[in-house]
């Protein structure tokens, strides 16, 4: 029988607030990690893959033990993302809703920072940090953090690379009795190596059914392409799954404003994010994407921690990940709160025989994915060009005069006529387009 949150010892307030949200059931790693967080006072690692229910494995028990007598800050939360950042603060204040007297604050990159230092002049209990805002923050001596309970480092091992340089300073300004809980969706050798620096030997870890949990729900496909049809063969995926949404992940900011560019230019509705864009232009592709006004998003891996849309309904793979530890990440995207998703990953012929590490590391099965044949393509373009035409703005600085000459032509046929001219002239321009390049390839292959 499934245990209650009343069960796990969460109190009343909290409680009431979960109701609201309609959350009504412990995830797994809410069950192992609440008891533990209130009950006990050791240092504290969660693995749970992405989708989990990790925000409030931690929160929840971290508001209950907050004393709001005391007007220090008891708990720095860090986060890699300002995107991550945000969603943990939100999630927080949504917890708090019964506990008014419990003083939250997002101190994370990206935004102005003045406005942050004038929120921490008034007492504040936890805080929400992104490393470089906390580290420039205490650096101004704007924060005080000296009194602090609680450490929490989520989404851990997609913050090695920028803690790297700045959790020592972090760690050297917090109180050395603190208690450290981290939550990571993967164990890198990175990861166990910051447990043995900075956490004490008696360090409690729980795992959330990590062979399953990750990967329950989503279907890992691939298609193998040659790269002169790698758009096609997408956009040709992507038609299919009008009106869904998804996320394409690519490796590089160039990658991902190029693969944008062409969709765009397709007319699909679409945004990316990267981390060179400016907080601002993110915020507003992200809140686009959570709303639902555009139904694919095109990111990079890091610009992408943060996104707890339940709807996704698949991920691509645009490029093969260099780790495990990634794909992981990426298809978490997915299949979230019991949902069912697909991970499809692009490959060149070459890259297949990677898949079957990946299988094995992950204890995950890739089905072959069929890609369209020619004439189904052709066909997609075509309807992709339609589309184009049909959400072409008509240009209201063309003159009366000239478009009366030009309806002068078409008068005369009906629409069903004039739809198959138009289309006649598109195929028989993109046929000779499509078909020249790869007559001049046999040509040279033949010399």
């Amino acid at each position: 029988m499934s245990k209650t949150f009343s069960d796990l010892g969460i109190l009343a307030p909290l409680q009431k607030s979960l109701e609201d949200l309609n959350i009504s059931i412990p995830t797994d790693i809410q069950e192992k990690s609440i008891p533990i967080l209130l009950n006990e006072t050791t240092d504290f690692v969660g693995l749970a893959k992405t989708g989990t229910g990790k925000t409030a494995a931690f929160g929840l028990p971290l508001l209950q033990l907050i004393d709001v007598e005391n007007t220090s800050i008891q708990a720095v939360i860090i986060a890699p993302t300002r995107e991550l950042g945000q969603q943990i603060y939100n999630n927080l204040i949504s917890f708090a809703t019964y506990l008014p007297k419990v003083s939250i604050v997002s101190i994370c990159g990206g935004t102005p920072i003045k406005p942050q230092i004038e929120q921490l002049i008034a007492a504040v209990h936890i805080v929400v940090a992104t490393p470089g805002r906390l580290i420039d923050l205490i650096k101004r001596d704007a924060i005080n953090i000296k009194k602090a309970n609680y450490l929490v480092l989520d989404e851990a091992d997609e913050m090695v690379t920028s803690l790297k340089e700045g959790l020592n300073e972090i760690v050297g300004v917090l109180p050395k009795n603190r208690r450290t809980i981290l939550f990571t969706a993967t164990m890198p050798g990175t990861i166990k190596q910051l447990v043995q620096n900075y956490m004490s030997k008696h360090v409690v870890q729980v795992s959330s059914n990590m062979e399953t949990t990750g990967h329950q729900g989503i279907d890992h496909q691939y298609v193998v392409v040659e790269p002169i049809e790698k758009l096609n063969v997408l956009m040709h995926f992507l038609n299919s799954k009008e009106g869904e949404r998804g996320i394409i992940f690519c490796k590089t900011k160039a990658a991902v404003n190029k693969l944008a560019k062409n969709l765009a230019i397709n007319k699909f509705s679409s945004g990316a994010i990267h981390g060179s864009l400016s907080q601002p232009i993110r915020d507003r592709i992200m809140g686009q994407f959570r709303e639902g006004h555009i139904n694919i998003l095109v990111a990079t891996d890091l610009a992408a921690r943060g996104i707890d849309v339940k709807e996704i309904s698949y991920v691509v793979n645009y490029h093969l990940p260099d780790v495990f530890d990634t794909y992981v990440h990426r298809s978490g995207r997915t299949a979230r709160a019991g949902a069912n998703g697909l991970s499809l990953t692009v490959l060149q012929q070459e890259e297949v025989v990677e898949l079957a590490e990946f299988e094995s590391e992950l204890g995950i099965s890739f089905a072959r994915f069929e890609k369209a044949n020619a004439e189904s393509i052709e066909e997609n373009n075509a309807l992709l060009w339609a589309k184009k035409i049909f959400k072409t703005k008509p240009n209201h600085s063309v003159s009366n005069e000239f478009k009366d000459k030009i309806h002068t032509v078409f008068h005369h046929l009906t629409k069903e006529e004039l739809i198959e001219k138009v289309l006649a002239n598109y195929l028989s321009q993109n046929t000779a387009a499509i078909s020249k390049p790869e007559v001049s390839k046999k040509k040279k292959k033949s010399k």
